[in-house]
């Protein structure tokens, strides 16, 4: 079957806009979804577990008056939000909206969920919706049981959902390789949203998954471009504080890239867009500014000759393609 992606290669991503670190106003949230529209962006991922429903809130906000058949609009299943006035922590996500957050991947749970993102969002229709946090470092142990439910209930909806015409298409939103592989073994889902598993820092999706994908006709949206702002020039990596290998890696990629008069941000987003099954990469901005800086980027120039270099210091792999 033809499988549905949305389109690139630049999105949006809306973790920034639930409050992650630290809190965004309003005014800020919707002037950063304004200049990606303005920008060209068609294609914007959101989840409930963004600000316990606020990301949600102002993705719909911002996005309702638009022409809806002119964007793409995802959202995430598998936690459900029950109202809780106590406003319980959710980190890395700060003053979110006052629900507390309940993991569920059955069946009605799933239905349930997108019933919620509808209200929320204030719109008729979503285009894809991706089972979130289905993997090990979120769920310990109880990942393997949680998988296997997720096969049996929430996969089962959602192939429901896109065969009655209520979304496009289903994946994985996810930061591990592992789920997006035993999906593929086990069901039909059309695209993944995979954070920090395919970057210009390491690319563990490069040997095995993204040929299955190729295979099978499924696209990939990749999160996390950035690796949570170490490739930003930040300090953190995977939503922690960076190792010391991956800060002098960063800083070997730096030096080559400024040799080359070429923004480390500028080969990080375009070598994640240049695999063929990236269907678009979605870095998060919580500023306006910071959302045209990243369109500016996308089309920034760079030589081949960087490429080279990187994959001579085998800073990236001969296999991984490259902007041509």
């Amino acid at each position: 079957m033809a499988h549905f992606a949305p389109p690139g290669p630049l999105g949006f991503g809306g973790a920034p806009l639930g409050n992650m670190f630290e809190p965004v106003d309003e005014a800020n949230a919707a002037a950063a979804i304004d200049a990606a529209w303005e920008s060209g962006v068609r294609y914007f991922d959101t989840a409930p577990h963004y600000g316990s429903g606020l990301s949600e809130h102002r993705f719909g906000a911002a996005l309702r008056d638009r022409p809806r058949d002119e964007f793409v609009l995802s959202t995430k299943v598998g936690r459900l939000l029950r109202p809780d006035p106590a406003r319980p922590d959710n980190p890395p996500f700060v003053d979110g909206l006052p629900f507390r957050v309940e993991v569920d991947y059955s069946y009605d749970g799933v239905m349930r969920s997108i019933e919620d993102s509808l209200q929320r969002l204030g719109l008729a229709s979503i285009d894809i919706a991706y089972v979130h946090d289905l993997a090990e470092d979120h769920l310990g142990d109880a990942w393997e049981e949680a998988f296997d439910t997720a096969v049996e209930g929430g996969f089962r909806a959602l192939a429901a959902l896109r065969e009655q015409g209520v979304i496009k298409g289903w994946g994985l939103g996810v930061n591990r390789v592992e789920p997006c592989i035993r999906a593929l073994e086990r069901a039909d889902p059309d695209v993944f949203l995979l954070a920090g598993r395919y970057s210009l820092l390491n690319q563990p999706a490069l040997d095995r998954l993204f040929p299955f994908c190729a295979e099978r006709g499924v696209h990939v949206v990749v999160g996390g471009p950035y690796n949570s702002g170490l490739l930003a020039g930040g300090r953190t990596y995977e939503y922690q504080d960076a190792p010391a290998e991956m800060i002098a890696r960063r800083d070997r990629i730096a030096a080559l890239c400024a040799a080359h008069g070429v923004d480390i941000r500028a080969a990080a987003l375009q070598f994640c867009a240049a695999h063929p099954v990236v269907a678009a990469i979605i870095p998060g901005a919580k500023r306006a500014d910071k959302v045209r800086d990243n369109a500016r980027l996308m089309a920034a120039p760079i030589p081949g000759a960087l490429w080279d270099a990187l994959r001579h210091d085998r800073l990236i792999p001969e296999a991984a393609p490259v902007p041509a």
